[in-house]
């Protein structure tokens, strides 16, 4: 978030060229969209499209920033039409990503044709086309180099969430068991947090469904890792889920004063953030310890973070 501020001080510089105002906006974009703050990354892109229902207004930009506006808001617009559930808004979605991966194509931009593809693929996810997601996605992966660190680690994070999806559970941990030591190369707080919450979370599924008691073990170190990385990226709502995860997953193995500590910091930081709707689905425990409430859990709200699950995704 930082990063965005400084980002936007920088537009109004008049030195700047009509490309590269533009350019900085889409930087500024995708970093709120990072932090899940969708509508002020639509305001950041503000002179260049005005919304859900519009196109991109690409007059006078070249074609290397063209195709990175449509690719911006083809990204931008999969994120609210997916949140704010608008019907055929992921189709839109994937008509301007597919734009501007051709373009990127035409350009000789491999890293950014691999992006597009990986975008793509989040999109038809979404939409529950499992086996389309799984090649765009190897399209994708095909693109990248050494030097694409970060966009190789958001394309297998998304591959992991793809054969989650499709209850393909020991695929998935293998993409994490594998992966683990890219993301040791990785200076993002918010993407390696994406990285241990979804570690976490089919490790803890795999616990119950395999009745491996030690993946809890496990999952709690992951999501304590997680905890610690939203915490640093200044993402708190992402942060309060996982502490909710931590207090829940403790109480299930009776280590109850520690599930108490993870439970009063979700519900500190939901309280801060005035966030009614997920304050009420952080787990409580009663004067006997016993687990009350909750008709989703956190864990439903970091699905569509992680993609990350979606959490993953950026």
């Amino acid at each position: 978030m930082h990063l965005a501020k400084t980002f936007l001080e920088e537009i109004d510089n008049p030195s700047l060229t009509v490309n590269e105002r533009a350019s900085l906006r889409c930087r500024v974009a995708r970093q709120l969209e990072e932090a899940g703050d969708y509508e002020a990354a639509s305001e950041a892109l503000a002179e260049l499209w005005q919304g859900v229902g519009a196109r991109p207004m690409l007059e006078g930009l070249d074609d290397e920033t063209k195709a990175q506006v449509l690719l911006r808001v083809g990204t931008l617009k999969g994120w609210i039409g997916s949140a704010s559930q608008i019907e055929g808004s992921q189709e839109a979605a994937k008509d301007l990503i597919s734009e501007s991966l051709r373009m990127f194509e035409q350009l000789g931009k491999r890293n950014k044709v691999g992006e597009a593809r990986s975008d793509l693929a989040l999109c038809y996810w979404r939409a529950g086309a499992y086996d389309e997601a799984r090649v765009t996605l190897q399209e994708a992966l095909a693109e990248f180099d050494e030097r694409d660190v970060e966009q190789r680690a958001i394309a297998l994070l998304r591959k992991a969430l793809v054969e989650r999806s499709s209850n393909r559970l020991n695929e998935a941990l293998l993409i994490y068991k594998n992966s683990a030591t890219l993301f040791d190369e990785i200076n993002n707080h918010y993407l390696t947090a994406t990285f241990h919450v979804n570690f976490a979370n089919i490790l803890n599924q795999l616990s119950s469904v395999e009745n491996r008691k030690d993946y809890v073990d496990v999952a709690l170190m992951e999501y304590t890792a997680a905890s610690f990385h939203f915490e640093q990226a200044g993402h708190e709502r992402y942060h309060a889920c996982v502490e909710n995860n931590l207090g829940f997953l403790f109480s299930t193995i009776g280590k109850f004063a520690d599930a108490h500590e993870h439970l009063d910091t979700a519900q500190a930081l939901m309280t801060r953030l005035k966030d009614n709707v997920h304050l009420a689905q952080v787990w409580i425990l009663d004067e006997n310890d016993k687990l009350l409430h909750l008709k989703i859990g956190c864990r439903c709200l970091l699905r569509q973070s992680c993609g990350c699950a979606e959490a993953c995704c950026r």
